[in-house]
């Protein structure tokens, strides 16, 4: 009878490596877990609160409103369900999203390392690269989750406010609400894949730090420094290489054609600067000493 390579290597009969730490038991860890839901509850309650200030809207200011991007997206935000949902996103994308994705990701192996659990779960004992990768997948999930449930319930809610109608911009014709919808979960995919680089940074951080503050604000820290950086014209091509130079090329989706060349470019980014930071975390993971 043969023998596995485990068994060959003293471990104990039946004890298979790929069958460690499911995703299901990883899953139902992190959302038994209080930051999970209290992110995610914000998550719903974000649009409801926007909804409810634009019930105090008297009026006053709509002469003064600016002819700027983000003028534009308040001005629309009541002309519509996808409108209003469009404006959450917008008003989310630069700040509270990555801080988000940078939370779930960030706080995934450096919050085990600061509870002293991290050793013991290598102990079960779980190989190093599969324990990250499952925490790396159930990190991402949760992060897609939290942004399906910011436009799903903006959706919901200002549909029922303000209705099922055509989709606005300032740059670009009306478009009907089956391809305003579509246009909305483009520019939601694009959003995703571009955050992949504040996911990747996150990740990295939280296995080269045993503290979760230090992992989710140095990202979130980063991504700003790089924001900052990328109003500088004087860096001129350097720029391009930014993570965050093509996190607006999702208002190419709002055009009556789409400008698919930015948002190819931001989708590159995104991956590129991911792979290259899970690489990474992989490769110091697998050969750092675990004393938390």
């Amino acid at each position: 009878m043969m023998s596995s390579p485990a068994q060959s290597a003293g471990a104990a009969p039946g004890y298979r490596p790929a069958a460690t730490m499911p995703l299901s038991a990883e899953w139902r860890r992190q959302a038994s877990r209080r930051r999970t839901q209290l992110t995610l509850a914000f998550m719903v309650l974000l649009p409801l609160v926007v909804l409810i200030a634009f019930q105090f809207d008297t009026g006053d200011d709509r002469g003064a409103r600016g002819t700027s991007e983000g003028s534009s997206f308040v001005s629309l935000a009541t002309a519509g369900g996808l409108n209003f949902a469009l404006f959450c996103l917008f008003v989310s994308a630069s700040f509270l999203l990555v801080v988000v994705v940078a939370l779930f990701c960030g706080d995934t192996v450096a919050g085990e390392a600061s509870w002293g659990s991290l050793r013991y779960l290598l102990a079960v004992p779980v190989p190093r690269a599969r324990l990250l990768a499952v925490k790396l997948v159930v990190a991402l999930g949760y992060s897609a989750l939290a942004l399906l449930l910011l436009v799903g319930t903006a959706l919901l809610a200002g549909t029922l406010r303000y209705g099922w109608e055509p989709l606005q911009s300032t740059v670009a014709a009306e478009l009907p609400a089956g391809e305003g919808l579509l246009r909305l979960l483009a520019i939601l995919g694009f959003l995703a894949v571009a955050l992949l680089a504040v996911a990747g940074l996150a990740f990295l951080l939280s296995v080269l730090t045993d503290a979760p503050l230090g992992a989710v604000g140095g990202a979130a820290l980063l991504w700003i420094l790089s924001s900052i950086l990328d109003q500088i014209t004087q860096l001129g091509v350097v720029r391009n290489f930014l993570p965050t130079h093509y996190s607006n090329a999702w208002v190419g989706l709002l055009s009556t054609e789409v400008q698919t060349d930015d948002l190819m470019k931001g989708m590159i980014s995104g991956i590129a600067y991911a792979t290259i930071f899970w690489a990474l975390a992989f490769w110091r993971f697998t050969r750092k000493d675990i004393v938390s």
